[in-house]
């Protein structure tokens, strides 16, 4: 049986000011804004409505202490629905609230607390790498357990996903890097997926070739050039966001949260550690199907034999995001071992969706090889 669907609409518009007046945002809207974007492209937009500055609860990816904390914040409070302006962090955070319970958030998570929608849902992403807006899925660090868990209900779809390019101008160098990359992940390891069909595998393939193109003009161009370019990244990552929301994340994914949780390491930058690793890994078992085909799309776009493809790709990358090691981060070589241990006992969601398996032995030579 092939399954694919498409939840939320999807609406392009020009500018933070023509999305507040279509949208009347103000009086009875719970409004998730970083102060920055606020002050910027929202700045005078939003007065009216109840504003929530996730960053005055904590830095970097979102945690269920953080969650937990802006929930308290607003008890006594009313709304009657939900807005996300920023990145993957705050539109995970978001869709929470706009469930009728969310908290505690462990048992949420941990299936114990039925997930039930309650308000309207609308996400604006500013970065070019979740395509939490199109997704069903919302990842926490849940701090007891010490990684990272997704979890995935219809109830988390946003009724409505709103690109504005304009948002994603003048994004710090390293929060586009690491954002773009994950969305080129999404693309392939979507495409690699048992769960993958015709429908998902379009939308990877259309992802990856925007964000490898932009790449390779940036390469030749120099950097500034991707201002030209923020359009297409956008839509890459909600392309993207839609093969991955169907077909699924994999190894890569679920072998970067211990790392990401333990290090707090952004999560698309902890992605990229493990990427072509993942990949390698997955060529030495079994080379053929989607696999192979994926290594031959990519040998296109990137003019290099087939067999040398992940090398290619990593030298590109390199200049977007220069790539380091696990023990650069601060992870231990006694620190593995646990790693895996959370991977095999964690991330089962993930795991079910690798080209072919990876046992114990695989995720720590895969470990090992990045250390």
């Amino acid at each position: 049986m092939t399954t694919f669907a498409i939840h939320p609409k999807i609406v392009c518009m020009s500018s933070a000011a023509d999305f507040c007046r279509s949208y009347k945002i103000g009086a009875g809207d719970l409004v998730f804004v970083s102060q920055r974007t606020r002050q910027g492209a929202f700045a005078g937009l939003l007065d009216e409505a109840l504003v929530v500055d996730y960053r005055q609860f904590g830095p970097g990816e979102p945690t269920d202490v953080m969650a937990e904390s802006m929930w308290a914040s607003l008890q006594g409070r009313t709304f009657q629905r939900v807005v996300a302006i920023g990145g993957g962090t705050i539109l995970d955070v978001a869709k929470l609230f706009a469930l009728r319970r969310m908290v505690p958030i462990a048992a949420l998570f941990f299936g114990t607390l039925p997930a039930e929608k309650a308000y309207p849902l609308l996400l604006v992403p500013t970065t070019c790498g979740t395509g939490s807006e199109v997704t069903n899925i919302s990842i926490l660090e849940l701090t007891k357990e010490g990684t990272k868990l997704g979890l995935a209900q219809d109830a988390l779809y946003a009724d409505e996903a709103v690109l504005i390019p304009e948002l994603l101008q003048g994004m710090p160098d390293q929060v586009f890097a690491a954002s773009s990359i994950d969305a080129l992940i999404h693309a392939m390891e979507s495409y690699t997926s048992p769960k993958a069909n015709a429908f998902t595998r379009m939308f990877s393939l259309q992802a990856m070739d925007l964000i490898l193109s932009g790449y390779q003009r940036m390469a030749a161009e120099g950097a500034a050039v991707r201002e030209a370019l923020l359009s297409d990244f956008l839509r890459a990552s909600t392309l993207a966001g839609i093969a991955f929301g169907n077909a699924g994340c994999a190894a890569v994914h679920a072998m970067s949260y211990p790392l990401g949780a333990a290090c707090h390491v952004a999560h698309g930058e902890a992605n990229y550690v493990l990427l072509t690793a993942v990949y390698k890994a997955y060529q030495e078992r079994r080379y053929d199907g989607s696999l192979r085909a994926l290594c031959v799309h990519l040998a296109q776009v990137l003019d290099r034999d087939e067999a040398d493809v992940f090398q290619r790709l990593e030298t590109l990358l390199t200049v977007i995001l220069p790539k380091k090691r696990m023990r650069e981060y601060g992870v231990k070589a006694s620190d593995i071992d646990e790693y895996v241990q959370m991977v095999i006992t964690t991330q089962t969601r993930l795991m079910s969706n690798n080209y072919t398996v990876l046992d114990a032995a695989a995720i720590k030579a895969v470990y090992q090889s990045v250390f």
